[in-house]
């Protein structure tokens, strides 16, 4: 069988794209509000998770689809710094809403932990934005962990950490998926190995222990 040059990168591009799209942030934290909802409280719980996902996840994405139609931002990734901060600042305030909502009405411990670690995190990543000097390609998608950590592979490994804490050890398979993830942004040019190992690393770390301590 003759092959057509460049046909195996199309192919893998297309699998990176369905990976880093179909494994968002956003549909991360959609599956933790459910799940963890209803290891708390079952269906209940779940309705509170997904309160908790308003704030958390739909405002946001709202936000972020407001900005793509007015020219603001080129997608939903957000790639460019200074309006990553932006992004990641409006989010961390619709958190902090929804917390405040959640401890007022009385929702589940476990789901005000959940979402609790999902603030601790935002902000650890936040944190490490802000603190990157340069806005330029060659720091930004550099050597440099810092130019541009990866928000996809914090949150994906985040979340399996906690998700292990209620289901138990074989929740961990799940880093499966978080390789697939970390591989879409490396194969997609949107991050650098050390960026998504560092979100990685970042997002089990910072997410398990909030959550270890709030739950």
């Amino acid at each position: 069988m003759t092959s057509i040059p460049g046909a195996t990168r199309v192919t893998e591009s297309r699998m990176a794209r369905l990976a880093t799209d179909g494994l968002d942030p956003k549909n991360w934290i959609l599956a933790d509000v459910i799940a963890v909802g209803w290891n708390a409280d079952r269906l209940t719980g779940i309705g509170w998770g997904l309160l908790g996902g308003l704030f958390a996840a739909v405002i946001p994405i709202l936000f972020i689809n407001f900005g793509i139609r007015r020219g603001r931002w080129a997608d939903r990734h957000v790639g460019q710094r200074r309006q990553r901060l932006i992004v990641m600042a409006f989010i961390l305030g619709s958190v902090v809403c929804g917390i405040t909502l959640l401890t007022t009405l009385g929702a589940p411990r476990t789901v005000i932990a959940l979402i609790a670690a999902m603030l601790t995190t935002l902000g650890s990543l936040f944190a490490v934005t802000a603190g990157t000097k340069d806005d330029g390609r060659r720091q930004y998608l550099g050597s440099s962990w810092r130019g541009k950590i990866s928000v996809h592979a914090a949150v994906a490994s985040g979340s399996v950490v906690m998700l292990s804490l209620c289901y138990g050890p074989w929740a961990l398979l799940a880093y499966l998926l978080v390789g697939m993830v970390g591989w879409s942004r490396i194969e997609l040019y949107d991050h650098t190995r050390g960026q998504v190992a560092a979100g990685a690393l970042l997002g089990a770390v910072v997410a398990g222990s909030t959550f270890v301590f709030l739950r």
